[in-house]
């Protein structure tokens, strides 16, 4: 019985039992075996765990910047506007301006840059509402890509391509499988096993009890399977594909930014101001621009998902980002974020928009048509923040008050927060010097 115990509350290194703490993710677990299993196998084929990627992988990539809006108590209704927006000034510079595929790249993000700085001005020192900003920046950069576009479509060159369609190269002997994702997958379990080790070595540092030995070994095998069973789907692919390039962009992207979030100060800034924006100023945070950042922060990551979405479409259209800034607050809002700002993970928002990425492939595959996929993503949305709304009320389990527990630090406070305040503060990792 104790082992069980030792089970539920230490397999991934929190304070909570791992079904709190990973419900979402054993959500999306369960959607994929479900899916598996009606669909014949055809979802985890390598084929259609790689288009999967490729097709939501700027979905994913706003969710990102949308999480940071949300957490500070905002709303972006204007970032599938901004990456079109984006996307055809991008288009056209290299069509009819003959701007090198890099510098077009840097240009793009300056415009997203510049909309963010536009948006974030009258959100953080005018005090118009985010939500009142973004929808008239919705409106005025759709019309100006309707406008700059002359509503018809502008190819982009083949290097181009490669951010949003490309792969990673073959190289090496011929094993069978793409090296270089191999490779990947490797690093990656050996970051696991690393981050694993370290923890117990800072625990013992401090002077505090490690989780037993038999329990890092368990997590450690469950993480690194996952992760070979990923790096062996993509690798083994058709000849020329591999896992994403677009991928390997989100990746460097969830790294960075929850390495922000968890680790510096302007992160925790963003969590403070939407906690309690006016505690958190008299504390000496610098609300305006704690809320200018992660209006313009949005919209260079918008302009970047514009970007990959033209380079994988080959071409720049009238009617590019419709519909994406709804797919990004869903995911956010699914992976854990509060609507009234001040909770929420990079991760959770990640395997949020996973959720919805599974299920629409999946209803997809099983030859559902657009309309019912429409009609019971909504739906899904809707059940899943009420019914988690519902149980937080009553104090019963709730995904969204768990899972900003996730990825925790192993360490103990020095100081036992009340259960409100922890979940007002952003997840965190130990970092030993």
């Amino acid at each position: 019985m104790s082992r069980i115990k030792d089970l539920q509350k230490n397999l991934f290194g929190g304070t909570t039992s791992n079904a709190r703490q990973f419900g979402m993710i054993f959500t999306l677990v369960a959607i994929v075996v479900l899916f598996q299993v009606l669909t014949d196998g055809l979802t985890l084929r390598s084929d259609n765990l790689i288009a999967l990627f490729q097709q939501n992988s700027y979905i994913l990539i706003l969710a990102i910047g949308m999480l940071m809006v949300i957490v500070a108590g905002h709303i972006d209704l204007s970032v599938g506007s901004v990456a079109a927006f984006a996307g055809i000034l991008v288009a056209k510079s290299m069509a009819e301006w003959d701007l090198p595929w890099p510098l077009a790249i840097l240009f793009g993000l300056a415009i997203g840059a510049a909309i963010g700085a536009w948006q974030g001005f009258w959100v953080a020192y005018i005090g118009v509402p985010a939500f009142i900003v973004t929808l008239a920046g919705m409106l005025l950069f759709r019309g100006g890509n309707q406008y700059i576009g002359n509503a018809n479509t502008i190819p982009v060159p083949e290097e181009f391509r490669t951010i949003g369609s490309g792969f990673l190269p073959e190289v090496g002997p011929n094993t069978g499988y793409n090296n270089l994702t191999l490779l990947l997958g490797l690093a990656a379990a050996v970051a696991v096993v690393w981050r694993e080790l370290q923890a117990r070595k800072t625990r013992r540092e401090m002077d505090a009890d490690p989780a037993p030995l038999w329990i890092s070994i368990l997590r450690m095998a469950v993480m690194v399977g996952v992760i070979a069973f990923a790096a062996l789907r993509f690798a083994s692919g058709r000849v020329g594909t591999s896992f994403p390039v677009s991928g390997i962009i989100l990746v460097a992207l969830v790294l960075a930014y929850s390495f922000y979030t968890r680790n510096t100060s302007g992160g925790r800034h963003i969590y403070a101001v939407g906690g309690n924006s006016r505690a958190a100023e008299l504390s000496g945070v610098k609300l305006k621009r704690v809320n200018f950042f992660v209006m313009m922060n949005m919209s260079v990551l918008a302009a970047l998902a514009g970007m990959i979405f033209v380079a994988r479409s080959a071409a720049s259209g009238p009617q590019d980002g419709n519909g994406w800034e709804l797919d990004a607050i869903a995911a956010v809002f699914i992976g854990g974020a509060a609507v009234s700002g001040g909770i929420g993970t990079i991760s959770g928002s990640i395997v949020g928009g996973l959720v919805m990425a599974v299920l629409n492939n999946g209803l997809q595959l099983m030859g559902v048509g657009t309309d019912r996929v429409q009609i019971i993503k909504g739906l899904v949305l809707l059940l899943a923040v009420a019914i988690d709304v519902y149980n937080k009320s009553q104090g019963r389990f709730s995904v969204i008050g768990s899972i900003t527990r996730t990825f925790r630090r192993d360490t103990p406070p020095a100081t036992p927060p009340s259960s409100s305040d922890a979940e007002r503060q952003p997840a965190t990792t130990t970092v030993s010097g």
